[in-house]
């Protein structure tokens, strides 16, 4: 009888500290994402002064301001961080976002007058250690989504996960299409 008290309150015990495990690492996925949300507001809050100073210049790319403004809005509308689904959509706005600036930056170069604008090359300097600082969230956010996910994965994790308040896998922050698209250096020589 009591062998059977000591293994239940080992099974007990050991159960609360995997139900710990789980809570903390998901606090810590979402603290790691909201590290991911300051630095997007960052890069939001740039986008406009980029915008203004490139629609001056760039009068043949109209439609890539108005998609980089619509993903902007994307990105800065608010969403439930528990909500798997949610984070999914707001992180792929967040990639899609990047890549369109990418391809205005890119498209800087076709248009001399902006190339040299001190201002503009001001604003892309900023950009670029923006997306740097982003970068490195993503990869703390990756991080911590595989430690989260992979506690409730494994048993009894998958047992506890609910009781946790988690309710399925976190989804990774991952670049976007064309971001890993091959680089064709042709355009560039």
């Amino acid at each position: 009888m009591g062998v059977l008290i000591i293994s239940i309150a080992v099974i007990l015990v050991g159960a609360y500290i995997w139900y710990a495990s789980i809570v903390t690492k998901k606090n810590k996925a979402k603290e790691s994402l909201s590290s991911i949300d300051v630095q997007l507001r960052k890069r939001s809050n740039l986008i406009p002064n980029i915008l203004k100073i490139a629609k001056k210049f760039m009068e043949h790319e109209k439609a890539l301001l108005t998609e980089v403004t619509e993903l902007r809005a994307k990105v800065d509308a608010d969403y439930d961080a528990d909500d798997v689904a949610a984070v999914q959509e707001h992180l792929e706005a967040a990639g899609s976002l990047g890549g369109a600036m990418g391809k205005i930056m890119v498209a800087v170069e076709d248009y001399p007058e902006l190339k040299s604008d001190q201002t503009m090359l001001q604003a892309q300097r900023t950009y670029n250690e923006v997306e740097e600082q982003i970068a490195a969230a993503r990869r703390f956010y990756n991080a911590s989504v595989t430690s989260l996910n992979n506690s409730i994965e494994i048993f009894p994790g998958n047992l506890l996960a609910g009781y946790a308040g988690v309710r399925g896998p976190m989804p990774f922050y991952e670049a976007d299409e064309a971001s890993r698209a091959p680089v064709d250096a042709g355009k560039y020589l």
